[in-house]
C-alpha cells in the first residue's frame, strides 16, 4: 500500500464523519432578505409563536381562576402550593430538557412538554380535591419547563444569528394580548361557566400549533447537536446534573414552604432547602456566575437579577393598590395591563439591527428603567400621589424588562456552541425561575415581618391593617437588586486581548 492509498482506518474515519454530518441538524442560514415570516421560516415561526401565546394566556388566565378553584375545593390553606408546585417541578424539567435536547434534538422534549402541560391542565380542571389540583399544577410545571428550554434550542438551531432578536421580540409580543385579555376572559368564563372551563378549554387549542410547528421543527432543528467541525461527540445524559436538578427543585419547595409561616419551626425546612439549593446552583450554573464573571456567567446572572427583582415587586402591586388605595381587584390588575405593550416595545427595540453594537448599553439602560420603576411604585402609599403613577411607572419598567429579557436570550444563544445550547438555555431559565422563588420568599418574609398581615387571595379585606412600611420593605430592596443589575450588565461582553 502506497502512502497515497487510504488505510482502513482512514476509510472508517471518513465514513463516520459523513454519517455524523448527515445526522447533524442543518445549520441555520438565511439569504439576508428572508425574515422570520419569510418562506423558509413561516410555518415554524407561526407554530412556536402560537405555543408561546398559549403559555402566556394560560399564565394570565389561570391565575385569575385560581382563588375560586381553591375556595370550591376547600383548599385555601394550600393556595400557595398551587403556585409552588408548578415552579418547583419546572426547575427540574428545565435541566432535563436541556440534556434531552442536546442529546437527541428539541422535538421530543417539546412534544412531551406540551403533552404534559395539557394533561396537567386537564387534571387540575377535573380535580375533586385540592391535592389533585396541586398534582395537576405539578404536571403542568414539568411540561412548561420542558417546553421553554426546547423552544430556545429550536431558535438556536433553526434561526441564524441575524434573525434571533426578531423571533425573541415576537415571543415578547405574544404576551401583549394575553396580558390584557386573559384576566378579563378568565373572569367572565369563571363567573358564567365555572373555573373548570378555564383549565379544560386551553388544551384543545394546543392541537393547531403542534400541527403547524412539528414538521418544520423536524426538518430544521431535528437530530442531536454537533459542534461546527463535528469534533465534539453528542453529550450523554449527565446523571449528576439530573440529581442536582432534583435537589434544586426540592430545595426550592422547602424554602417556599418555610416562607408560608414565620415561626421557629419554619427554620428547619428553610435550612434544609438552602442546604440543597446552594451546591445545586453551583453545579448547574456556569462557573463564576455568583461573582459575575465576564461573558456567559454574567448573562445568566443578569437574567436572574432582572426577572427576580421585577416579578417579586410586581406580585405586590395589586395588593398595595387594593389595600392602601381602595381599588377593586380588577382595576388593580388592569393598572399593569399597559406593561404588556411596553414590554413588547422594549423587545422590538433590541431586535433592530442598529442596536446590535450597543447591546451592553441597552442592557444597562434597561436595568436603570427597571430600578426606577420599582422604586417609584410605592410612592402611591402617599395619599396625595395619584394612583395612575403606578401604571406609568410599571409601563417604564416593562419597557426596560422587554429589552433586558430578550437581549439576555439573544446573547446566550450567541455565546453557546451548538452542542451546549440546551444546557446553557436550561441554566438561563433556572436563574430566572430560582431568583423568582428566592426573592418572592424574601419579599414575602419582609412583608409579613413588618405588619403585612395574613393575606389570602380569598379574603383581601384581611390586609386592611397592613402597614405601608410593609410594602416599602418589599419594593425598596428589590429596586436595589435591580440597580445592582446595572453593574452586572457591564460584564456581559467578553474582553479579549485587552479590547
Amino acid at each position: 500500500m502506497t502512502a497515497l492509498e487510504p488505510s482502513d482506518a482512514d476509510v472508517a474515519t471518513e465514513a463516520a464523519t459523513e454519517a455524523a454530518t448527515e445526522a447533524a441538524p442543518p445549520v441555520a442560514t438565511d439569504s439576508g432578505q428572508d425574515g422570520i415570516l419569510g418562506k423558509t421560516h413561516r410555518a415554524l415561526s407561526i407554530g412556536i409563536i402560537c405555543v408561546v401565546l398559549l403559555i402566556a394566556f394560560e399564565a394570565t388566565a389561570v391565575g385569575t381562576a385560581m382563588p375560586v378553584a381553591a375556595r370550591e375545593l376547600r383548599g385555601v390553606s394550600l393556595y400557595a402550593f398551587a403556585f409552588s408546585a408548578y415552579f418547583t417541578t419546572s426547575l427540574f424539567a428545565m435541566v432535563l430538557s436541556g440534556q434531552w435536547a442536546d442529546r437527541s434534538g428539541p422535538l421530543r422534549p417539546l412534544v412531551t412538554g406540551i403533552t404534559a402541560f395539557a394533561l396537567g391542565l386537564l387534571l387540575s380542571g377535573t380535580a375533586g380535591a385540592m391535592w389533585l389540583f396541586i398534582a395537576g399544577r405539578a404536571v403542568q410545571g414539568l411540561g412548561g419547563g420542558l417546553v421553554i428550554v426546547a423552544l430556545y434550542v429550536v431558535v438556536s438551531r433553526a434561526y441564524s444569528e441575524r434573525l434571533r432578536p426578531a423571533i425573541m421580540a415576537a415571543f415578547a409580543a405574544s404576551w401583549v394580548i394575553p396580558s390584557v385579555v386573559g384576566p378579563l376572559a378568565s373572569g367572565t368564563v369563571t363567573e358564567h361557566l365555572g373555573w373548570r372551563w378555564v383549565f379544560v378549554g386551553i388544551p384543545v387549542l394546543v392541537i393547531l400549533p403542534l400541527a403547524t410547528a412539528l414538521p418544520a421543527i423536524r426538518q430544521m432543528a431535528g437530530g442531536p447537536a454537533q459542534s461546527a467541525d463535528h469534533a465534539v461527540p453528542v453529550p450523554a445524559f449527565d446523571r449528576r446534573r439530573i440529581r442536582l436538578a432534583l435537589a434544586i427543585s426540592l430545595g426550592a419547595g422547602l424554602l417556599q414552604y418555610a416562607g408560608q409561616d414565620l415561626t421557629w419551626w419554619s427554620l428547619l425546612p428553610g435550612a434544609a432547602g438552602a442546604a440543597l439549593i446552594v451546591p445545586a446552583v453551583l453545579g448547574l450554573l456556569p462557573h463564576g456566575t455568583y461573582r459575575a464573571a465576564r461573558g456567559m456567567p454574567s448573562v445568566i446572572l443578569l437574567r436572574g437579577v432582572a426577572a427576580g427583582s421585577f416579578i417579586a415587586a410586581e406580585s405586590f402591586v395589586p395588593l398595595m393598590l387594593v389595600t392602601q388605595r381602595g381599588l377593586s381587584p380588577t382595576l388593580a390588575g388592569l393598572s399593569l395591563a399597559v406593561g404588556g405593550a411596553t414590554w413588547a416595545l422594549g423587545s422590538y427595540i433590541q431586535s433592530r439591527p442598529r442596536m446590535e453594537p450597543h447591546r451592553e448599553r441597552l442592557l444597562m439602560g434597561g436595568m436603570v428603567l427597571v430600578a426606577v420603576a420599582i422604586a417609584a411604585a410605592p410612592s402611591v402609599l402617599i395619599a396625595s400621589v395619584p394612583v395612575w403613577v403606578v401604571g406609568v411607572a410599571w409601563a417604564v419598567g416593562c419597557l426596560g424588562m422587554g429589552a433586558v429579557i430578550a437581549s439576555t436570550s439573544v446573547l446566550l444563544l450567541k455565546l453557546s456552541p451548538p452542542e451546549e445550547a440546551g444546557t446553557n438555555s436550561a441554566a438561563l431559565q433556572i436563574s430566572d425561575g430560582l431568583s423568582n422563588v428566592l426573592l418572592l420568599a424574601a419579599g414575602g418574609a419582609a412583608f409579613a415581618a413588618l405588619g403585612g398581615g395574613a393575606v389570602g387571595a380569598h379574603d383581601l379585606t384581611a390586609a386592611n391593617a397592613s402597614h405601608p412600611a410593609a410594602f416599602a420593605a418589599v419594593f425598596l430592596p428589590m429596586a436595589a437588586v435591580a440597580l445592582a443589575g446595572v453593574w452586572v450588565a457591564t460584564r456581559v461582553r467578553v474582553v479579549r486581548d485587552g479590547v
